[in-house]
């Protein structure tokens, strides 16, 4: 399938990209107007975007069906700060909630069933329910059209950052599982950032891996070893070398593994690629480099 943008609505369009650009993280906005009323809405155009300073972005955008603007960015060019909080699992459907388009003299905190804050450096309030509040000032708001879906960019600094104590572990850092955050995906659908959807992937900031064009072809054409388990045997420094791989040839492993295979040598290679993997999976790539090589 391919869809040109401007070949169709822009509702439909806006539908399929997020279904394609997901998860996305929730900020709930709260901001006031200049007369000092509160207002509380999530929007899933919103990620961090650097540290010094530390800047958060998210986007109101004008919506689709009739191309008006939202309190909250009203809010925003009338006093220029938000606070952002985060939206986890104990919160999702009364973030669902606040998301409903209420008369302007609605309070959505009182609508959503949140208990507004006062905050230490800026006008709007604090969520007390949200497992984590950014005070933030606003630097700039970068308008990208004015038709129905056009993007409002606003770009933040946070001044101030509270989190929540039973969200931290023995280090004093977030705990994923802890803090249990949830993300948009396209529709209804939402997902849920802790339990089995969590996982690590050590990042290669202290050595350079030796890349797919380093492995053997026999390998990195296996019909086995996916993407992901060749792309962990390639972020290693470098492939084990003749002496590593002797001692392994000659280790009681080795010498189960062979015996293993001894009945069906046409199969010797599948045996080994599928043994691999399980180690790879495992997190033994070294000992996965040393077999495949055995």
């Amino acid at each position: 399938m391919i869809i040109d943008p401007t070949q169709v609505k822009t509702g439909e369009f806006h539908a399929m990209m997020l279904s394609a650009v997901a998860p996305r993280p929730i900020a709930f906005a709260s901001t006031v107007d200049k007369n000092g009323k509160p207002n509380l809405s999530p929007f899933s155009f919103y990620n961090a975007f650097g540290s010094k300073p530390p800047i958060l972005v998210f986007s109101p955008a004008r919506r689709v069906r009739d191309n008006t603007t939202k309190h909250t960015l009203q809010n925003v060019f009338e006093t220029r700060e938000v606070v952002i909080g985060a939206v986890n699992y104990n919160l999702v459907h009364q973030a669902s909630l606040a998301s409903c388009e209420y008369p302007e003299d609605v309070n959505e905190f009182e609508k959503a069933g949140f208990t507004a804050v006062k905050a230490e450096k800026v006008k709007p309030f604090l969520i007390k329910e949200s497992p984590v509040n950014f005070e933030c000032k606003v630097l700039d708001v970068i308008e990208t059209g004015k038709l129905g879906g056009a993007a409002n960019l606003i770009i933040c600094e946070i001044l101030l950052m509270h989190v929540h104590d039973d969200i931290l572990n023995e280090s004093g850092k977030i705990d994923p599982n802890k803090i249990d955050l949830v993300a948009r995906m396209g529709g209804d659908y939402y997902c849920r950032a802790s339990g089995s959807a969590v996982f690590a992937v050590p990042k290669p900031n202290h050595k350079l891996g030796l890349g797919f064009d380093k492995i053997p072809d026999a390998i990195r054409l296996s019909e086995v070893l996916t993407g992901n388990d060749l792309a962990q045997l390639a972020n290693e420094e470098a492939i084990p070398g003749a002496e590593e791989i002797r001692q392994f040839n000659i280790s009681d492993g080795m010498k189960k593994f062979n015996e293993a295979i001894a009945a069906d040598p046409s199969n010797a290679k599948l045996a080994k690629h599928l043994a691999a993997r399980k180690l790879i999976h495992a997190g033994k790539i070294k000992e996965a480099w040393m077999l495949l090589l055995a």
